[in-house]
């Protein structure tokens, strides 16, 4: 189990503060959707940063370092989402590895647009090229059991976004001992690694291991990485306590490709995040008392106690003197007091309908 605890409550994604207690913060995975073409690029990030993304975020990888040809040739089984795909994985990876020479453009048009540049890197080595170009770095679920490359992301200086998808417990502690060991700037995302864009997959999202991670390491910020269609996965998990939340994003669902199905489009990435900060303001900061908006109603919904006829100066009060009625005046008596009224008297002449004050009674 974990030897240390040592998170940061708060880090800072280029310019943005992001917090155990703060405001979601939302990655647009834009990932292959580009479809090889620099230009659909350029257009999902001015379009991801219209909905409402913070970050637009892409993968560095070639295919060679990423999936081994010969492996998935004689691998039986086991392909999931995968098995539907018309090119051999190989194939479809080399499709969609990014070139390499955009990553200046990719940049700059984030800086335009007004999102952060984001992208995992699929080996050591691309770990280290595009490190001038990134505020975090983020380690995807199938890198949870590679501390290699988990070590050199957290050697880097920024933060640390680790997915946690189709692990074990043991795993995720592992991987964050590791991460422990080189930053306290860690981000960790609770993770469904099944991309068929299925309904049926809603069974197997497992918001309730945000419980869990939060009780394991109380100060570490949580985040979900999500694949599911929809706001729901969302909404849960950001009351749960998720605050950095990553989804695929596409102009159109419509596309081929491997993760244009599952992704979210302008119109539904938009409403998602609107939905978020709707349910973020609603959490609130679980103090319960008088709210703001509420001081005029505590005055016109509450009962206070009232003479329901005249009584005069020197009367003791009686039960049948009283009734509980609204408004309550701020400085009206409510009606749990009405106990400690009954046998006192008033000390002036009092008329039917009027609210009872301390100072009236002896």
């Amino acid at each position: 189990m974990t030897i240390i605890n040592d998170f940061s409550r708060k880090l800072n994604i280029g310019n943005t503060e992001v917090s155990k207690e703060g405001t979601p913060y939302f990655i647009a995975d834009i990932g292959a959707n580009h479809n090889g073409n620099l230009e659909k690029a350029k257009e999902l990030i001015y379009l991801a940063s219209e909905a409402g993304a913070h970050a637009a975020k892409f993968q560095h990888f070639k295919a060679e370092t990423i999936v081994s040809k010969h492996g998935f040739e004689n691998l039986s089984g086991g392909q999931s989402h995968q098995d539907k795909w018309k090119k051999s994985v190989f194939d479809v990876y080399k499709d969609a590895s990014i070139n390499l020479e955009w990553t200046q453009t990719l940049v700059d048009t984030c800086k335009d647009a007004g999102v952060e540049f984001f992208t995992s890197p699929y080996s050591l080595d691309l770990v280290d090229f595009v490190d001038p170009f990134v505020p975090a770095y983020k380690v995807g679920s199938g890198d949870i059991t590679w501390p290699e490359i988990i070590n050199k992301m957290g050697s880097k200086n920024k933060p640390l976004l680790l997915a946690c998808g189709a692990s074990t417990m043991d795993e995720v502690d592992f991987a964050v001992n590791t991460a422990l060991r080189q930053t306290s700037d860690i981000v960790l995302m609770q993770c469904n690694t099944n991309y068929t864009a299925s309904l049926e997959n809603f069974k197997y999202i497992n918001l309730n291991v945000l419980k869990t991670l939060r009780a394991m390491y109380p100060d570490v910020i949580l985040g979900l990485s999500d694949h599911t269609p929809g706001h729901s996965t969302v909404l849960g998990a950001i009351a749960l306590g998720a605050n950095v939340i990553e989804k695929h994003f596409t102009d159109s669902n419509n596309h081929e490709g491997p993760d244009h199905k599952f992704a979210m489009n302008p119109h539904s990435w938009k409403e998602m995040v609107e939905r978020s900060q709707e349910l973020h303001f609603a959490l609130g900061n679980g103090v319960k008392k008088v709210e703001d908006n509420e001081k005029d109603t505590v005055i016109v919904q509450r009962r206070s106690i009232r003479f329901k006829s005249d009584i005069i100066a020197g009367e003791q009060i009686t039960r049948e003197h009283l009734e509980c009625l609204r408004p309550c005046p701020a400085d009206g008596i409510e009606p749990y007091h009405l106990e400690a009224i009954l046998g006192r008297t008033v000390k002036d002449s009092v008329s039917k309908g009027e609210y009872i004050k301390w100072n009236q009674i002896d």
